[in-house]
């Protein structure tokens, strides 16, 4: 992502290599570099940065650091040094109340409606030597201020929840929606070829899937989606990546008998897509940016989530009548093709998810809310800059 021209001149980017970590392929740098398995590795080199870390703070000493869950090893320096933390909360609220619940669940063996949906691995150390919500905990208790990506119109409990649980300010700066001012590239030839085939559906009839960068399914997965959106009927448009299945195959296959569809394996510009007059629908992993960007132009889900928060999110926008999640089964938690197919139907012909999310877009896609909201945390952060030590 290209910085604004206006903002190129106040902001220094500074390099600190990964350190190499076994079984992490060369030039990873982000979770969507590697499949899921892998990205405890990846916290593992990321863990290896906490000296170059410290040494750059010691030089620079800011007014404030923001970090998100993963640098558990940064307060002990920070404290040092008199630098205040805000812990951004990269999570929906609700996900992030569920992460503290949950660890209140696992060590009173108390019941909680709001941490019984995060995966039980999270509470578990893995290869990095330390569990997610043990940093999540600690880097958001270490914090002066934790920062949301929410607002009080959609997460409003969830919010207040959170602030009751860490007794210190939790301050939303909104749902941060993207652009919808689309630059035009004329030698941009995939979003004409694109911007084709959806011109020649019907409108409201396509059926949007896309799963992230992150999501690794598995053979059986793969097959039964596949034959889902099939036995649904409706065209669709499939952003394919690489790391979505284990076996290339499978995705020629699918390209092979794609039929009504398209099936497309480079990167698709998301909103442009979504916000297209054809597409009725977005079959998603729930992730949290993916929700926004969906409701921010009033199209409705069909939820089927695999990881860490998307299990709350799913729950929450079927709560609010925007989406559907795709069922699975109590006994060994796996979803059909008959019920992946039975949401898509619900979604793309029942008007209710259709209207609810166009109601809902009016607070997602509300520009002037959401900088009201920066601009709230922007304010806070000035007249509360502490004094750093010398």
């Amino acid at each position: 992502m290209n910085m604004p021209e206006n903002l190129q001149p106040l902001v220094d980017l500074i390099e600190l290599p990964l350190p190499r970590v076994d079984k992490l392929p060369e030039n990873a740098e982000a979770t969507m570099d590697i499949p899921h398995h892998l990205i405890p590795y990846l916290k593992l080199a990321f863990d290896g940065l906490q000296q170059p870390f410290a040494k750059f703070l010691e030089r620079c000493k800011p007014h404030w650091i923001i970090y998100d869950f993963a640098p558990y090893w940064l307060p002990p320096t920070t404290s040092k040094l008199g630098i205040s933390c805000i812990s951004f909360c990269i999570f929906s609220a609700s996900g992030m109340t569920s992460f503290l619940e949950s660890f209140r669940r696992t060590t009173s063996g108390s019941e909680s409606s709001w941490g019984k949906d995060i995966p039980v691995e999270h509470n578990e150390s893995n290869e990095s030597g330390v569990s997610d919500v043990f940093r999540v905990l600690t880097t958001s208790d270490a914090a002066q201020v934790i920062a949301a990506r929410s607002c009080m119109e959609i997460e409003g409990e969830a919010l207040k929840v959170c602030k009751s649980m860490h007794s210190k300010p939790v301050i939303p700066v909104g749902l941060l929606p993207p652009s919808l001012q689309f630059s035009e590239d004329r030698n941009d030839e995939n979003w004409d070829t694109i911007l084709k085939w959806l011109d020649k559906q019907e409108e409201g009839s396509v059926m949007y899937v896309a799963f992230g960068s992150e999501v690794t399914l598995s053979d059986e997965e793969f097959t039964e989606i596949s034959m889902g959106i099939e036995m649904s009927g409706f065209p669709f448009f499939w952003v394919l990546k690489k790391q979505n299945t284990s076996k290339i195959d499978l995705q020629d296959l699918v390209v092979k008998n794609s039929g009504k569809g398209l099936v497309w394996r480079t990167w698709a510009p998301q909103m442009r897509i979504l916000a297209h007059k054809s597409v009725g629908g977005f079959l998603s992993h729930s992730g949290w940016s993916s929700v926004i960007e969906s409701l921010q132009v009033g199209c409705p889900l069909v939820m089927l989530p695999f990881q860490n928060e998307q299990f709350i999110v799913a729950r929450l926008m079927e709560e609010k009548r925007v989406g559907v999640k795709v069922e699975r089964s109590e006994h060994d938690g796996k979803f059909s093709r008959e019920s992946l197919a039975n949401a898509l139907r619900s979604v793309m012909l029942e008007t209710t998810y259709r209207s609810e999310s166009e109601e809902m877009s009016k607070i997602f896609g509300d520009k002037e809310l959401h900088q009201k909201y920066i601009d709230e945390f922007v304010e806070y952060i000035e007249i509360h800059r502490p004094a750093v030590k010398d």
